[in-house]
């Protein structure tokens, strides 16, 4: 079988990501609080697979909770907006074929780590890792680069799909290919770098704090 991807997380086979997702939703009690880094970052980018998920992030997400039962013995997940507003969403939909629009996101995040990552080095080598939302000083290994400051990654990405045609007009490697994907036209990958670096106002948060941050 192909392998599958969640987010930046490759998978063997669609079987064993459905599984990694099953595993955080058992971890925790109906009614709590899904309160790990990793769990939450992983159903983040869940979320951003399913068909609506501009309808269930709505104003953003601040957490994820362990939902009872609606149909079935089985609980299910429930999105915690920043608004406080509550919508459940299925795991099982999010996993259905990516849609032309997700797959390209993931690549163009792939496309542009060269960037973040020497955006990172840079204030690592100036020595000014601290949090620009706190002020407080970081270490390398709870340092995340952020979005926080100015438009988000989604917002940069739309208005430069938008420019040249739409997420149908970027057409993407095979995803046979080995690795995540790249631009099939090297000169759109780097017109979209050229566009993420203009655009992009980078920063740096703990990695708690890019965590708790509105999703959007």
């Amino acid at each position: 079988m192909a392998e599958f991807w969640i987010g930046q997380r490759q998978y063997r086979t669609k079987g064993d990501a459905a599984e990694a997702v099953r595993e955080v939703l058992y971890r925790y009690t109906v009614g709590s609080t899904v309160d790990e880094e990793e769990d939450h970052l992983l159903l983040v980018d869940l979320l951003d697979m399913h068909h609506e998920a501009d309808d269930k992030i709505g104003p953003g997400v601040e957490a994820f909770a362990i939902a009872p039962p609606q149909r079935g013995p089985y609980p299910g997940f429930e999105v915690i907006r920043t608004d406080g507003s509550r919508i459940d969403f299925s795991y099982k939909t999010c996993m259905k074929p990516p849609s032309q629009r997700h797959q390209v996101l993931n690549v163009m995040r792939d496309e542009v780590r060269p960037d973040t990552n020497t955006y990172f080095e840079s204030r690592k080598t100036a020595n000014s890792l601290v949090s620009d939302q706190s002020g407080r000083s970081l270490h390398s290994s709870d340092t995340a680069v952020s979005y926080f400051r100015g438009p988000s990654f989604v917002e940069i990405a739309e208005e430069f799909a938008e420019a040249v045609g739409g997420w149908d007009a970027i057409q993407l490697t095979s995803s046979t290919d080995p690795g995540l994907g790249k631009f099939v036209d090297r000169a759109l990958a780097e017109r979209w770098r050229d566009h993420h670096q203009e655009c992009a106002v980078l920063g740096l948060l703990s990695s708690q704090e890019n965590l708790r941050r509105p999703r959007r």
